[in-house]
């Protein structure tokens, strides 16, 4: 045939012939299929056939002069030339040699799978699609179910008109692309039944963070139109690359995705949409063997090619395989690679601002202006300069405003969607998947839309100031004190590990129990054990999909715990134990039960004292169960672990004991237990710790609260607490002394450092192994301790 190529014809030097999309499935159908990768067969008209059909319709000379002298900005002559462009290939008759090759391939895909009209999916197919250096993604039309030869047909022809979508045009024109460079390929694949399972997109790229150790993985119910148009918010799953390419099958992370709709078959309008049930929307889409399947494939795809991949997936309801329908290269995080400077956004206030909703942050900037609510592409015109586009969801149409906006904010999509795409590309912060967005803002609201707060992305009223660093790494040198970061928050760690970092010195479990559980452990304990406890309802809700409230707390704390430790892999991550005052125990879910009123929780109970005593003891081993999930299920071993607020040697052993019990043993698998260094005992009888422990982290505020006999939560005498205090640098200098007497890892991770250049500097002097600071304060640390190193050679 002339101008048809089957899948068993192409390869990845076809791009010319038929595009990315079809040239990479062809390359994969013929390479890949011994590998364990499935790709339903089809083939591609060529882009001969596409110049073929301008030329004998004669309509070439018609769109050049059409696309003449064309301002991009002007979204009313964009739409009314465009649609006068489509017009005329859907217009126009397709060739007869290229009908009839097109019919006779039909026919044989048909009968390789056994039926006289073969469901199909028809793609378009840009010969520039899909190039390392541009994403073209979604720009052309795709078209489901198709099962005539008219239909077909017709299908075909308008995937030629959407070569001259709006959006189609604008993209080309901003990028400097020849329109008639550009032809179109149109791709005709068997379909895989995932309108009777589910479908979704992978990434073997973070598409926040630019980590290339993550495979992203989003799922939905039904055909996967709805979670590459951001319809749908997908259910998200992290694996983490190199434990997995060691045998380790391990998900790192799971989200559930609201999920409402699904689109299935219809006989009348190819596909429709219908909404899920209570039980799809509180059940993950897929089983967590076929994300690991999935991750195992995208690893095969990603090393074939050789770089960071954009893949689409669907699982066949019929005979229940999972099948790539497409591959490209990922162009936006792998373009930041090499990358030496970072941007750092920053609210000038977080105090007494009004949050008015949240979705998922896509970027890490900030952006504030007036709202402009659009719900249709008629509407463009309103659409001002530095407005904050609000809409229910945006498809590829929508580009030419959303580069006009300061930012974007949508009711549905997840970080996969059309609209999270083209916002990193042009690097404009969107919030995806708020739900209400178009319901609780309003047109002219002025208002702020936040992305640089982790994973959470928050529009607040009004327009509050923000400021924006860039900070150069590339003149930052290696110091001989290690220099490490204190991570609160999962959802920000791959961001945090893009910054120079020798690790992490302090991770807050309490502060992943905040974030992830929510509830009192004992409360989940006693819940695990069907004992009624009080907010049960409210638990449970938070809960879903998780019925079991043990595998609730192991899966996140492990995830929170693990998310943490990949980020930073294969450096050490310090993760200290709960360390919860009775106070903000009480506060928690089911808390009231299990808490005592305490005059001064601060020095009460807290801590090791916790972890043996029997009204807390079982939810201690929950937790070193959790973390032994995550060093020996997840393959995670550079978890350190380090107890808090341990008064006394006996006390530790007491807490020792019980982690051996739950199979977290010093030295076994290179587990190293190291504990706080935070009451002036530990710095007294420090031997009798360092006999114990592995090493002391110095925790200064604790530290500073206990010598000086300062309550640090008190405003009345807040002037006399003071790091720089001698008796508390006296203390400082005995406890870095004592470890280094003993070969004892020795580091601090309070707040001192992080707020005080003359502390670093005392440390680094005295020969601390490390200094773990905030995120915010470690780039300017860096300077003060490279700058000190230096005069001290």
């Amino acid at each position: 045939m002339r101008y048809i190529r089957f899948f068993n014809e192409l390869h990845i030097s076809d791009i010319p012939l038929v595009g990315g999309k079809n040239a990479s499935l062809g390359e994969m159908y013929q390479k890949l299929s011994t590998k364990g990768i499935k790709v339903p067969n089809g083939f591609a008209t060529t882009s001969e056939a596409y110049h073929l059909l301008l030329k004998e319709n004669g309509i070439k000379e018609k769109i050049k002069k059409l696309l003449a002298n064309l301002d991009i900005s002007d979204t009313l002559s964009l739409q009314k030339r465009g649609l006068a462009i489509r017009e005329l290939i859907l217009a126009s008759t397709l060739p007869t040699e290229l009908i009839q090759e097109i019919e006779s391939a039909y026919h044989m895909l048909s009968q390789e799978y056994g039926s006289e009209h073969i469901d199909v999916a028809v793609r378009s197919s840009g010969t520039a699609e899909d190039l390392p250096d541009a994403s073209f993604a979604g720009q052309q039309e795709t078209f489901l179910n198709i099962n005539t030869s008219e239909k077909l047909l017709q299908s075909v022809k308008q995937c030629y008109a959407s070569l001259f979508t709006d959006r189609a045009i604008s993209y080309r024109t901003s990028r400097g692309f020849d329109h008639f460079k550009v032809a179109l390929s149109v791709g005709i694949q068997k379909m895989v039944r995932s309108d009777l399972a589910s479908s979704g997109i992978m990434f073997t790229i973070d598409t926040e963070s630019g980590s290339e150790n993550l495979i992203l993985i989003n799922a939905i119910w039904g055909l996967g139109e709805n979670v590459v148009s951001g319809k749908v918010n997908a259910d998200e799953f992290f694996v983490f690359k190199p434990t997995l390419k060691k045998g380790i099958n391990t998900i790192l992370k799971r989200s559930l995705g609201s999920k409402k709709e699904k689109m299935l078959y219809s006989d009348e309008a190819h596909t429709i949409n219908v909404p899920t049930t209570e039980e799809e929307q509180n059940h993950f889409s897929i089983t967590d063997t076929e994300v690991l399947i999935l991750a195992h494939q995208a690893l095969i795809i990603e090393e074939y090619y050789k770089r960071p991949m954009d893949i689409e997936w669907a699982k066949d309801g019929l005979d229940g395989k999972l099948y790539i329908v497409q591959a490209r290269p990922e162009t936006v995080q792998s373009r930041l690679q090499n990358s030496i400077t970072i941007e750092k956004y920053t609210l000038n206030r977080t105090k007494d601002i009004k949050l008015i909703t949240s979705g998922r942050a896509i970027g890490e900037k900030i952006g504030s202006g007036e709202v402009k609510i659009i719900h249709k592409t008629s509407e463009f015109a309103l659409f001002k300069e530095g407005d904050i586009l609000v809409a229910d969801t945006t498809n590829p149409d929508w580009e030419p405003i959303m580069k006009k906006a300061s930012a974007v904010v949508t009711n549905r999509g997840s970080r996969t969607c059309h609209a999270a795409i083209v916002a990193r590309e042009i690097g404009v912060p969107a919030v995806v998947g708020c739900g209400n967005a178009t319901e609780v803002l309003s047109n002219t609201q002025k208002v702020t839309v936040s992305c640089a707060q982790g994973d959470e992305g928050h529009i607040y009223e009004g327009e509050i100031a923000f400021t924006c660093k860039t900070i150069d790494l590339s003149s930052l040198k290696q110091t001989k004190t290690k220099l490490m970061m204190n991570v609160g928050n999962p959802a920000e760690a791959f961001n945090l590990a893009k910054m120079p970092n020798d690790g992490v010195g302090l991770a807050r479990m309490e502060f992943i129990m905040t974030h992830s559980i929510n509830a009192h452990p004992m409360a989940l304990v006693n819940m695990h054990k069907r004992n009624p406890v009080q907010d049960e309802d409210a638990i449970r809700a938070f809960m879903s999909p998780y019925t079991d409230a043990k595998e609730f707390f192991l899966q996140k704390i492990s995830e929170g715990v693990g998310m943490i430790a990949a980020a930073f892999y294969p450096k050490p991550v310090i993760i200290r134990t709960s360390d919860f005052k009775s106070n903000e125990y009480r506060n928690m879910l089911g808390g009231l039960a299990f808490e005592a009123v305490e005059e001064n929780p601060m020095i009460g109970f807290r801590g090791a004292s916790r972890y043996y005593d029997e009204s807390y003891k079982e939810a201690y081993a929950w937790e070193c169960e959790a973390l032994k999930r995550v060093r020996d299920d997840m393959g995670l071993t550079n978890v350190v672990i380090m107890l808090p607020f341990v008064r006394t040697p006996e006390e530790g052993q007491k807490v020792i004991g019980i982690m051996n019990t739950q199979g977290l043993i010093q030295g076994v698998n290179g587990l190293k237990i190291y504990a706080m260094c935070e009451i002036p005992a530990n710095v007294i009888i420090a031997d009798d710790f360092l006999n114990i422990f592995d090493g002391y982290s110095i925790g200064s505020n604790d530290l500073t609260q206990l010598i000086l006999g300062v309550d640090r939560e008190s405003g009345m005498i807040a002037h006399i607490f003071n790091e720089r205090n001698p008796a508390v640098t006296k203390m400082l200098k005995m406890a870095i002394d004592a470890c280094k007497a003993r070969e004892k890892y020795i580091g601090i991770c309070g707040q001192a450092p992080s707020d005080y250049p003359e502390i670093t500097e005392f440390l680094v002097k005295n020969g601390i192994d490390s200094i773990s600071l905030n995120p915010d304060s470690l780039y300017k640390m860096h300077q003060v301790v490279e700058n000190l190193e230096e005069k001290l050679r």
